[in-house]
């Protein structure tokens, strides 16, 4: 066990580590100009209508930027802020614009800083422009975005004017950020962007396009030589987020014209642990390491950094991909209910007549066999087709088909417990190659996450999060049941907890999984399992003790991420952060308000209640519900009942301690059950259960060739026997 614990820390700590030159650029000193475009797509950008921004684009490091701040969408008034703050913030309220600033002197005052500083979600306004007057510096602004993004914690900016014109000296202050606003004026009402804003035909918008272009020249050509020129899309534009353009030009890159189709290094960053892609908050530490300036340590972006060639191509199909998908995922998952309704319904009716049990069977594994193809298919190049959803959704269903047909169609399937077996040993599978390789598969997936969302953009999603302990669970509780009935009782204890173990830790290392709420959830899975494997019952005191085991594990991995350099740090030592200097509270509120919003939810509720009803009654009821079926899967085999009970307290505690709620609950019910359920009907179809049993669907029982006193052998109760208070 010491040397895969070994194996796991050196896995985190490499994929943690950034670029050596990103520590570098801290103590290096220059001049910076700062270009924020609220709404700047790269399909905007071509060498036709913007021939400026290709030019600099042949220039520069190119990404893209997901401008998610607190709520769906991001307004310009967001964006600055978040980039003044080195913080996700918001205002709080439906915004549009920033404040025009009040003109002092040669410079201006926001005083909208002061009042952000009493709201929950712009408390940091400021932080980058003090930090740059703390080192003796001035900041000069063009426009009232880039005022707010400069001004310092009391609103003041050195150097203001509205327009490019109107600032008379450019190379006073090694800071300068200028607002280009010219792409999402038109989309305003009453000055505030509206939910639902009126799209604009596509020549308005390549004119709107042409025009900021214009803007943008007119400042590059007013830089100064040698100028770090950081720009970036920090906005939405309408009701629909999209990732932004980044562009980073660094100052020692010449000039050149860009004829074709131009490339550069990727701008990635370790917030997202992407080659491509960078978040809000990356701008301010980039800003400042580019004048010498060391961030404070509230701002929690990373500097970028540059990676592997990436053209404009490549990121607008990463745009268009991500959010395809996330409008697609709404109706993937009502379809999926509805699917997965239908099959308790029809299983309800055949199993109350004993017909086509092996139908029923069949399609248990099928049903159990779609979450993880969701995943499976971003091994294929879907995203290159130009029907996307489509091609994507017949991958699922191409993939579904392919592991449903090796779990039912192996030398396994003769043993009832050989496809569910298969089933959960590929899913594990994909889900721990996914996670030791950058979790590429759940990026952009049905059941993952997009960038353009903005949740979470590396590491163990929390739905993957309910397959994986699910699939962990059920697995080595079918391992444990062939040991236990081979008399090897300690050694099927064993393999659930060294097994869990190591999932457990790749769901929570920083850089693997980075998944915080996961290992509290994961932790009384494997314990619960493992108590009743070995013939032990499961209070409920001991399972709040079980939880706590696992807070008390996550919170001290938490504690060994905050205590590397801040550029290694994932979310779960800025957490730890937080918590030190008091500022957690509105995060664990957003999440809070997020995990309770999900307990209605018409797409996933659907999908706990119809799984935990069907079993309920199943097992209460089992001649009316199911023929037995689910009693005579666990009679058959006693531990497959203890992995579904393990499944359970994984997925009731993950509800509760994640952001997703009920997402994680309703996909450990819409495996494990239907693993249940097909090797019950395999039971009953193959008549390897008591006769007993198969006339009034109670269990009985087994013999399953163990000791006197290990679970499952005759004369003995099935392990962890259920009684009132006890799990």
């Amino acid at each position: 066990m010491r040397w895969v614990l070994l194996l796991l820390v050196a896995s985190g700590l490499w994929w943690a580590a950034p670029p050596v030159h990103a520590e570098a650029r801290a103590a290096e000193a220059g001049r910076v100009a700062f270009i924020g475009v609220p709404g700047l797509l790269w399909s905007d950008v071509n060498a036709q209508d913007t021939p400026r921004l290709w030019r600099l684009a042949g220039e520069s490091g190119l990404g893209s930027v997901s401008v998610k701040t607190v709520g769906t969408l991001a307004c310009p008034y967001d964006g600055w802020l978040t980039v003044s703050s080195g913080v996700r913030s918001a205002v709080g309220q439906r915004c549009g614009l920033p404040p025009e600033p009040v003109a002092q002197g040669a410079g201006a005052v926001v005083t909208d800083v002061s009042w952000l500083h009493t709201t929950r979600d712009g408390t940091y306004a400021g932080t980058l422009g003090e930090a740059v007057h703390a080192a003796g510096q001035c900041t000069a602004a063009v426009g009232r975005g880039a005022a707010l993004g400069l001004a310092d914690r009391a609103g003041k900016v050195d150097l203001y004017a509205s327009e490019p014109g109107g600032l008379t000296d450019w190379s006073r202050c090694r800071v300068l950020a200028v607002d280009v606003d010219t792409l999402v004026r038109p989309y305003l009402v009453d000055g505030k962007l509206p939910q639902e804003p009126e799209p604009l035909a596509p020549e308005r918008r390549r004119a709107l396009a042409r025009e900021a272009d214009a803007r943008i020249g007119t400042v590059l050509d007013r830089l100064p030589a040698g100028t770090e020129i950081v720009l970036a899309g920090i906005s939405d534009h309408g009701s629909v987020p999209h990732l932004r353009v980044a562009m980073w030009k660094r100052a020692a890159t010449p000039s050149g014209e860009a004829a074709g189709e131009v490339s550069g290094p990727a701008v990635g960053t370790n917030s997202t642990r992407r080659d491509d892609l960078v978040v809000l908050p990356d701008i301010t530490p980039t800003v400042l390491a580019a004048a010498g300036i060391a961030a404070p340590p509230t701002v929690v972006g990373q500097q970028w950094r540059l990676g592997p060639t990436t053209t404009p191509a490549d990121l607008r199909r990463d745009d268009l991909a991500g959010v395809s998908v996330r409008g697609a995922t709404g109706v993937f998952f009502t379809s999926f209910a509805v699917v997965q309704v239908s099959f308790y319904v029809l299983a309800y009716f055949l199993l109350s007549r004993r017909r086509r049990l092996r139908l029923i069977g069949s399609a248990a594994i099928v049903l159990a066999a779609m979450p993880v193809s969701t995943y499976a298919v971003n091994l294929l190049p879907w995203d290159r087709s130009p029907y996307l959803i489509p091609t994507a959704v017949a991958g699922v269903l191409a993939i579904t088909a392919l592991i449903a047909t090796i779990a039912l169609c192996g030398p396994w399937r003769r043993d009832p417990l050989g496809p569910p077996a298969a089933v959960a040993v590929i899913t594990a599978a994909i889900l721990v190659g996914d996670l030791l390789t950058g979790t590429t598969l759940q990026f952009n997936s049905l059941m993952g996450y997009t960038a353009v969302v903005g949740g979470r953009y590396y590491g163990l999603a929390n739905i993957p999060f309910a397959l994986l302990a699910t699939s962990v669970l059920t697995g080595t509780a079918i391992v444990a049941e062939h040991l236990v009935r081979a008399g090897r009782q300690k050694a099927a204890v064993a393999v659930v907890v060294g097994l869990g173990v190591i999932a457990m830790l790749l769901a929570g290392w920083p850089g693997v999984g980075s998944d915080f709420g996961g290992v509290i959830a994961f932790v009384p899975g494997i314990a619960v399992v493992a108590l009743l494997v070995a013939g032990r019952r499961v209070s409920l005191l001991k399972l709040a003790g079980f939880c706590v085991l696992g807070g008390v594990l996550v919170s001290a991995i938490a504690v060994l991420d905050f205590l590397r350099p801040p550029a290694t740090q994932t979310h779960l030592g800025r957490f730890v952060g937080q918590v030190i200097d008091g500022t957690f509270l509105p995060m664990i509120g957003r999440k809070l308000g997020a995990m309770l919003n999900t307990m209605l939810s018409p797409n996933l509720m659907p999908i706990v209640l119809a799984g935990m009803i069907f079993l309920v009654f199943a097992v209460l009821r089992p001649g009316k519900v199911s023929a037995g079926a689910v009693p005579r899967a666990f009679t058959q085999a006693p531990m497959l009942r203890a992995g579904l009970i393990g499944a359970l307290v994984s997925g009731v505690i993950g509800m509760l301690v994640n952001d997703s709620g009920t997402a994680v609950l309703s996909m450990v019910v819409a495996l494990s059950v239907p693993l249940v359920l097909h090797a019950g009907v395999r039971a009953m179809a193959s008549g390897d259960a008591p006769e007993q049993a198969e006339r009034s669907g109670t269990p009985e029982p087994s013999g399953s060739g163990g000791s006197p006193e290990s679970p499952g052998s005759p004369g003995s109760p099935p392990p962890g026997d259920l009684q009132p208070s006890k799990i």
